[in-house]
C-alpha cells in the first residue's frame, strides 16, 4: 500500500505541502492551471528550486492581485461555496470543504462571530483557497491510499497579525491543532510562526495520525518555506513509502443518550467526522426505567481522539464519554477509474487475496443520471470493467 508520511520538523504551511508534492513529481503545470480552473482571478504561479541548509526545495509563489473585480475580501461561507462549485472529486471537494468549516470554527471562536461569516482579505482567501484545494488535490495525484503525519512543530515567541502581536501559535493555529502531537518549545529550534492555520487545517482533513511502526522508504520531497534561518531546514518533508495492510491502533468512544431527539443524530454524526472520526454508528437502546434511548459509537485515529470527544460534547447532550484503545486491521488498498459509456468512475480496489472492488457510490449515481441507466446496471457494468481491468494488469 502506497502512503504519504508528513514530516513537519519545522512546520506546516499551504505553500510548503504544495512544494513537498511537486517535489515528489506532482506536475508543475497542474499547479500553474489551478487558479484558472478554480476560477480565482489572474494569479501568476511560480515554481523554482531554492536551498534550506543545503537541501534543495522546491518554493512556490502565488502573485495574487490586491483588489480585483473591486473585492476587499470574502467570508468563508463563500469560500465554501466556491469550492463546492469546483471542478474536482467528491474526495478533494469535502475535505476541502471541511478545512474552511475548520478555519470558520477557529477564527470564529477567537473572534465571537458565527463561522461563515469570518472575513479573509482577498489577498488570504485566494491564498487559502489555492492551498487548500491544491494541497488536497497533489495528494490525490500522487496516489496514495493513506496519509499520516510526525509530530508538529509550532515554533515559540511571536507572530504579528493584524490585532497586534501574539504568542505562538496564534489562538485560531491553537484550536486547529486540537488534539495533534506537537512539539514546541527546548524540542523544537524552529522560532516564530511555524505552522500555519492552512497547515494545520490541511493535518486536519488529510492525517489518519501516526504513521505505521515499519514501512519501506520510496521517496523525500521538500517544501520550503518562506524564511531561511540558519540554524535548521525550514522546509517540510513529505515521505512516500509503502506499507502492508496491518494493525493500527484507534480510540473507541460510546456514549448513550435518552433526552435528545433523534433529528439532531445527523449534526452530530457530521461534527464527528468533520473532526476526524473515521467510522460512527447509532443504533436503539433501552435506558434505565424503560427509557428509549440511542447509543452513539465513534472510531478514531488516536491523535484527533480528543477533538473528537469535545465534538460528542459540544453535539449531544451526553454527560460522558466512554473511550478505550483498539487495534483495526485494514487490507492495502488503491483506487482505479472506469469509463461506462465514457463517463468515469472510481473503484476502490481491496488488494487482500482476491481483489474486491467496490464503485464510489457518488459516481455511480452522477453516471447512472448522465446515461438515463438504474444505478445498480452502472454498478454491475463498473465492477466487471474493473475486475477485468486487475486480471489484465497482472498478464
Amino acid at each position: 500500500m502506497r502512503i504519504a508520511i508528513l514530516d513537519p520538523a519545522a512546520g506546516i504551511s499551504g505553500d510548503m505541502t504544495l512544494g513537498a508534492l511537486l517535489a515528489l513529481g506532482v506536475p508543475a503545470s497542474w499547479l500553474e492551471a489551478l487558479p484558472a480552473r478554480l476560477g480565482v482571478g489572474d494569479v501568476a504561479v511560480t515554481v523554482r528550486d531554492v536551498r534550506r541548509s543545503g537541501i534543495t526545495c522546491k518554493q512556490i509563489d502565488f502573485k495574487i492581485p490586491e483588489h480585483p473585480d473591486g473585492r476587499h475580501g470574502r467570508h468563508v461561507g463563500e469560500l465554501v461555496k466556491l469550492v463546492e462549485r469546483a471542478p474536482v472529486s467528491d474526495w478533494v471537494k469535502d475535505r476541502a470543504v471541511r478545512a474552511f468549516r475548520l478555519i470558520g470554527e477557529a477564527e470564529g471562536r477567537v473572534h465571537g462571530v458565527a463561522a461563515e461569516k469570518v472575513h479573509l482579505h482577498e489577498v488570504g482567501a485566494v491564498d487559502a483557497v489555492l492551498d487548500i484545494v491544491g494541497g488536497i488535490e497533489g495528494f490525490e495525484k500522487l496516489g496514495v491510499a493513506a496519509i499520516y503525519h510526525l509530530p508538529v512543530a509550532v515554533g515559540k515567541g511571536w507572530v504579528d497579525a493584524a490585532h497586534g502581536r501574539l504568542p505562538v501559535p496564534a489562538p485560531a493555529t491553537a484550536l486547529l491543532l486540537e488534539g495533534l502531537e506537537v512539539a514546541s518549545g527546548a524540542s523544537s529550534p524552529v522560532e516564530g510562526e511555524a505552522t500555519t492555520p492552512t497547515g494545520a487545517a490541511l493535518l486536519r482533513v488529510l492525517s489518519a495520525g501516526a504513521p505505521p511502526e515499519r514501512w519501506r522508504m520510496m521517496g523525500n520531497g521538500w517544501g520550503a518555506g518562506q524564511r531561511d534561518p540558519k540554524h535548521y531546514p525550514n522546509a517540510l518533508r513529505i515521505v512516500l513509502a509503502e506499507s502492508a495492510g496491518e494493525v493500527a491502533r484507534v480510540v473507541m468512544l460510546a456514549t448513550d443518550v435518552d433526552d435528545m431527539s433523534p433529528e439532531y443524530v445527523e449534526p452530530l454524526r457530521q461534527a464527528l467526522v468533520d473532526a476526524g472520526a473515521l467510522d460512527v454508528q447509532t443504533w436503539a437502546v433501552q435506558m434505565k426505567k424503560g427509557r428509549q434511548g440511542f447509543r452513539v459509537e465513534v472510531m478514531a485515529p488516536e491523535a484527533v481522539a480528543d477533538a473528537v470527544a469535545a465534538e460528542l460534547f459540544r453535539h449531544s447532550t451526553t454527560a460522558g464519554v466512554r473511550r478505550w484503545v483498539a487495534e483495526r486491521t485494514t487490507l492495502p488498498r488503491h483506487q482505479l477509474t472506469v469509463r461506462v459509456e465514457g463517463v468515469a468512475v472510481r473503484v476502490k480496489v481491496l488488494d487482500g487475496g482476491t481483489p474486491r472492488v467496490k464503485p464510489e457510490y457518488d459516481d455511480v449515481l452522477a453516471a447512472a443520471q448522465a446515461l438515463g441507466r438504474p444505478p445498480l446496471d452502472v454498478a454491475r457494468a463498473v465492477e466487471r470493467d474493473a475486475v477485468a481491468l486487475i486480471a489484465k494488469a497482472k498478464e
